[in-house]
């Protein structure tokens, strides 16, 4: 927007679970079904000198790293988006005229009220239908919102799918609910808001809807925001009075927000590709998570590209990922490649700009790195560089149960990205390349029997 400026959940008893759905969060008593976890200790260094190589290590498979392979499982997960469900959404929430967070939160098909209870019947309907009863739905958080002289609530509204693995982390995915116009204070002007960001919350609600239907290794949050339009304080309050006060550690953040449209305000057309940003530096946690979010997408979804920024979000804009990257949590953001800013925080912020197969082709590119974050096998540890003689050196890490494969991702000086990667059967390899000038960090992920790659590990430097 544009103005001034996984530790999983342990799998709670029957009564423990009721007391979940009945706290409540004003009180900053912890939701029982999120346990606190530690946070993780600083990657070591590792390095030593050689020449950089002209070709990868002979244990790398013949098959290109960079060629899409995605399994059939994954393939049946992505196909599942309904793009009727998403425009659904969309409209929805836009025939709700405004959801400034000033507005109405009585009036039944109108404002910000009427918004908030068309999101939580919805989590409530993925609840229902869940996997043995895995959504949970928490009792929203509430906070004071002071704007325009006016003091009013706010709510987040939270579902969870708890996850079957200990020590598999909590991935988050959040959108914002409210909306406004460019007469900031003014609760009544028309807002319709549907790329910023009905867009983000159709697709949220979407995969909530279709991860619900099958159990996940890592636990999943799924998080509506409010007031994300008037400086972010509904991220803000959820990251300050909701995580660090339960101790919660949120091992990525992933934020949705106007990812509909794939034309300019000139005519031109992108229908394939979609910026990804996150907070410097290079060498941050939150520039390592868009680095694997860039390979996972290129190998299970390549038919959306993505493209990584080189800054936190837009010139003069934000997003409510900046609140968990802030605090030190890792987390990105998605928008569209060609995005018509005129349009935002006007009436013209409507559904005939909203291309719903490019919509759909967004929410699959979220869905399925969020499987292969959520259900791919966790991080190799213990990763090493040894010397190995003649100037060859062995990058070795403890096995994975159940990888039948590994990716190493290297990362050029400067690079944004990984490149190259390419894959290997055992959990070493010796190579000549493990070398600066040419590459300055690596890390590795594994990969299950059905093909699915997993979250790589912490980024180790490469130094000489």
């Amino acid at each position: 927007m544009r103005r001034q400026s996984l530790t999983p959940i342990l799998l709670c008893a029957g009564a423990l679970l009721i007391a979940a759905l009945a706290c409540n969060l004003t009180d900053n008593a912890p939701p029982p079904s999120l346990m606190p976890r530690a946070t993780a200790t600083p990657p070591a260094t590792i390095g030593f000198a050689t020449l950089a190589p002209d070709e990868f290590p002979e244990q790398a498979t013949n098959i290109p790293a960079n060629e899409p392979r995605p399994d059939t499982t994954l393939i049946n997960v992505i196909n599942q988006v309904e793009p009727d469900r998403l425009i659904q959404h969309v409209d929805a929430l836009v025939g709700m005229r405004t959801r400034h967070v000033l507005s109405s939160w009585t009036t039944p098909n109108e404002g910000i009220g009427a918004a908030y209870n068309y999101v939580l019947n919805q989590f409530n309907l993925i609840r229902d239908q869940s996997y043995q009863n895995s959504f949970t739905v928490l009792q929203p958080q509430e906070f004071t919102i002071e704007f325009a002289g006016v003091q009013t609530v706010g709510r987040n509204i939270i579902g969870v799918l708890q996850g079957t693995e200990t020590g598999a982390g909590i991935l988050l995915l959040g959108a914002h609910y409210d909306s406004i116009s460019r007469d900031f204070e003014n609760p009544n002007a028309n807002a319709p808001g549907a790329n910023d960001d009905a867009t983000g919350m159709a697709a949220l609600m979407e995969i909530a809807r279709i991860m619900s239907q099958r159990p996940h290794r890592s636990t999943v949050m799924f998080v509506a925001f409010s007031a994300e339009e008037i400086q972010r304080k509904g991220s803000i309050s959820f990251v300050n009075d909701y995580l660090r006060v339960n101790n919660i550690q949120i091992d990525a953040m992933i934020n949705m927000d106007i990812i509909g449209s794939s034309t300019s305000a000139i005519g031109a057309i992108n229908d394939d590709t979609i910026r990804l940003y996150s907070a410097d530096p290079n060498e941050s946690a939150s520039r390592h998570l868009a680095r694997t979010i860039n390979l996972l997408g290129s190998r299970h979804f390549p038919e959306m590209t993505i493209e990584l920024q080189p800054g936190v979000d837009r010139p003069e804009r934000y997003g409510d990922h900046m609140s968990f990257s802030e605090a030190g949590f890792a987390s990105v953001r998605f928008v569209e490649m060609l995005e018509e800013t005129d349009r935002h925080h006007t009436e013209r912020d409507n559904l005939e700009d909203i291309q719903i197969t490019y919509l759909m082709r967004a929410t699959q590119t979220v869905l399925a790195i969020s499987t292969a974050l959520a259900d791919g096998l966790r991080p190799p540890r213990s990763v090493q560089l040894r010397d190995a003689g003649n100037g060859q050196r062995t990058l070795v890490w403890e096995r994975v149960p159940g990888a039948t494969g590994y990716v190493v991702a290297l990362r050029p000086p400067g690079s944004l990205i990984y490149d190259p990667s390419f894959e290997v059967t055992d959990n070493q390899v010796t190579w000549d390349g493990f070398a600066q000038p040419r590459f300055v960090a690596v890390a590795v992920a594994a990969k299950d029997a059905s093909g699915l790659i997993g979250p790589f590990s912490f980024e180790y430097a490469i130094t000489n």
